[in-house]
């Protein structure tokens, strides 16, 4: 069985109740719970929540959100790995047992459908323990610096400075979008960015991470570029 487990805690802080905020004419978390229902991937979808709203909102856009998230799963500290694992612990307990389990952000609108399923013809082949989006930074870390106390600016990668940018290794970041794990690999705590994981190259025009209100203006016209798009085509 696979499962998506989609975190939306009700307390956050920076842009306060996100996972439930209009964006694009329906709450933020709708395109991620749509984008997994459509994508036909997954036996289960559940919320992982502390929030009695968010479940109410869950369910009624055809999730589940069958238990609490606990108190010490739901503070500013509480690390992904963990509340996964929580959740498949919790399907264990019921008798539930996950072949796969896919985590996907709350706050993801421009996931799409393709990638997630990208990700599990990769999981498939036996060879991951994780399959995440990435996606490469805008401009080469390597050419990076830093101000010092001084005012002035010192490169993080000095010895780099006369190498030729088409030279220079690609850099990716995390499209913080979705994260494709096998149970064991979540429950025994195992990093994400690692040498057992791959990823799933998303390209930068559809990745923003959501979590400054700059954020969140930013991921609204993106949206705007990109168009209204109906559910299927996530």
């Amino acid at each position: 069985m696979k499962v998506a487990v989609i975190p939306a805690r009700g307390g956050s802080k920076r842009i306060p109740r996100k996972n439930i905020r209009p964006f694009a004419g329906k709450p933020m978390m709708a395109h991620s719970i749509e984008c997994a229902r459509a994508s036909g991937l997954f036996e289960r979808i559940i919320v992982s929540t502390d929030d009695a709203e968010i479940t109410r909102l869950a369910e009624k856009l055809g999730a589940e959100a069958p238990f609490v998230r606990p108190a010490a799963l739901a503070d500013d500290h509480a690390g992904t790995t963990a509340v996964i694992a929580h959740a498949i612990e919790w399907l264990q307990g019921e008798g539930t047992i996950a072949s796969a389990v896919c985590c996907i952000y709350a706050t993801a609108p421009f996931m799409r459908g393709e990638d997630l399923a990208e990700g599990w013809r990769l999981l498939q082949s036996g060879r991951w323990q994780y399959v995440f989006a990435a996606t490469p930074f805008a401009a080469s870390v390597h050419r990076s610096f830093v101000q010092t106390d001084a005012g002035g600016v010192e490169m993080l990668f000095p010895d780099l400075f006369n190498t030729r940018s088409q030279d220079l290794p690609r850099v990716l970041h995390d499209a913080a979008q979705f994260y494709w794990g096998r149970p064991e690999a979540w429950l025994t705590g195992g990093r994400v960015f690692d040498r057992h994981s791959t990823i799933v190259a998303i390209p930068p025009w559809r990745v923003q991470d959501i979590d400054t209100e700059e954020d969140w203006l930013q991921a609204e016209a993106m949206a705007l570029r990109l168009g209204a798009r109906d559910p299927g085509s996530h």
